[in-house]
């Protein structure tokens, strides 16, 4: 049930626009959940087909009736594939027709707010357009960032995008800290990352670059709302805050609970799970936006296959080929899973003991909140960060790539799995994995976040009393 609003405070309703991608989409739904479940109503907003792909969309019941799905058709252009509502259904070069159609759901959006009236509106980086339509509504605002604060701050002050004048606009400007972090750390890019950052800059239909986007929806906001925790990035918060001038409010890791439902894809691989040593498996999983190369993906294949290792590997939507035989050479010890796979279930059960990952946020939540060690592969935008930072921090290892050209190599793959899953130089990873468990599935601690962070929305004098650099608890 959710919980009553407590007396003499007010019931909210809260609207919630993420980006059209589903590392942006799952996270916000997972705030809007908790919010329910503190009696508050929300409108979610997003497209139909977005709408209907979330996976564990809460089912109208006496829990979750206070979240309303308000679907906005996306509007065609040129050049965009019928159907391709979300990042995951274009390859990477054509995202920028993507936001052109994004942008082109202003007017709709704005009729949806002018007449429903919420008392907040908590959107993503890209909707340059919404906070002036909003602040023209009386509705207050906030930024919500689903990545790190270590990612964020390395972004930088973002009013230095407003003026057209980006400091960094060179590969080299990336492959070091930025001169705003005042503290000691490896948060860089590898040379091959800070290209494909650059490169991914190129052609724009929208005709509004990222940055743009970033800096109107930070400034434009009340509060900067982000999904992090004062326990793990205390001095990264604080820095957020002061680069951008703004009231920054963590509202916890929000770890998700472990499904417990018996789908048909569960009773097969929990067979096979059950068969296997305790903490002997390792489970491969490069999410939904990433994309290996032929190459990268054959590489992948053959470091499995000689780690010696059991594995789990989800290769749903991959468009590749492993290589010839590999599936028959494994076989018994290692399973390629084409179809969706509940990966939080898998991550939960004791047969496995480590987690190959691209460093996606989210992932890195749900394999730390159960206290597996990382083995970490990025492919795009904060992974690369990710990684640099959690190996600094020894709860995994980034495989080790080509630096200029990102190549992968199959003895780099078996070498990095191996060392985290057996060795005994490894120990160190995965003892301070499982203690950094302790935090990221504090389920308690990150509950009173979100009870901190509705506070701030039900008296948003805090917001502007509070400090800037810290959680204002």
């Amino acid at each position: 049930m959710a919980e009553p609003v407590a007396a003499g405070k007010a019931v909210l309703h809260i609207a919630m626009f993420p980006w059209l991608a589903f590392g942006h989409l799952i996270p916000f739904m997972e705030l809007a959940k908790l919010l329910a479940q503190k009696g508050h109503r929300v409108s979610f907003i997003s497209t139909p087909r977005n709408i209907q792909r979330l996976p564990n969309k809460p089912p109208q019941n006496p829990t979750t009736h206070l979240i309303t799905f308000v679907p906005l058709p996306l509007p065609r252009i040129p050049d965009l594939p019928a159907g391709a509502e979300a990042t995951m259904d274009l390859p990477l070069h054509q995202v920028h027709l993507l936001k052109s159609a994004h942008d082109l759901l202003r007017e709709p959006l704005a009729r949806f707010l002018e007449s429903s009236s919420p008392d907040w509106i908590i959107y993503d980086f890209a909707p340059h357009w919404l906070p002036q339509i909003a602040a023209d509504l009386g509705i207050s605002r906030v930024f919500f960032s689903i990545f790190s604060s270590w990612f964020a701050a390395f972004v930088g002050p973002v009013t230095s995008c407003l003026d057209g004048h980006p400091s960094r606009t060179k590969p080299e400007h990336f492959t070091v800290p930025p001169n705003w972090i005042p503290f000691p750390s490896n948060a860089a890019f590898r040379p091959y990352q800070a290209k494909q950052i650059l490169q991914s800059t190129v052609g724009n239909a929208s005709g509004v670059s990222d940055e743009l986007r970033i800096a109107s929806t930070v400034m434009g906001s009340d509060v900067f709302a982000i999904r992090s925790c004062t326990e793990l990035e205390a001095d990264w918060l604080k820095l957020l805050g002061d680069i951008n001038g703004k009231a920054v409010i963590p509202v916890g890791l929000m770890p998700p609970s472990v499904p417990t439902d018996e789908e048909d894809a569960w009773l097969e691989i929990g067979d096979w799970l059950d068969e296997q040593v305790k903490g002997s498996v390792v489970y491969v999983a490069l999410g939904s936006e990433a994309a290996p190369s032929q190459e990268q993906l054959t590489e992948l294949a053959l470091g499995l296959g000689s780690s010696g290792l059991p594995f789990f590997w989800v290769l749903r939507g991959q468009r590749a080929e492993l290589p010839e035989g590999f599936e028959d050479r494994v076989r018994g010890r290692g399973i390629v899973w084409t179809r969706w796979a509940p990966q939080l279930r898998i991550l939960s059960h004791d047969s496995v003991g480590g987690f190959l990952t691209h460093c996606g946020w989210s992932s890195i939540i749900e394999g730390l909140q159960l206290g597996l060690p990382l083995v970490m592969l990025p492919f795009l935008w904060d992974q690369g960060i990710n990684a640099r930072v959690l190996e600094e921090k020894k709860v995994g290892v980034e495989v080790p790539r080509g630096e200029e050209d990102g190549s992968l190599r199959s003895d780099s793959v078996a070498e990095s799995l191996r060392l985290v899953m057996v060795e005994e130089e490894g120990r160190i990873y995965r003892e301070r994995a499982m203690e950094w468990g302790k935090i990221f599935g504090d389920k308690d601690l990150h509950d009173r976040y979100i009870d901190e962070f509705v506070e701030c929305l039900q008296n948003p004098r805090r917001v502007q009393e509070g400090s800037s650099s810290s959680s204002l608890s």
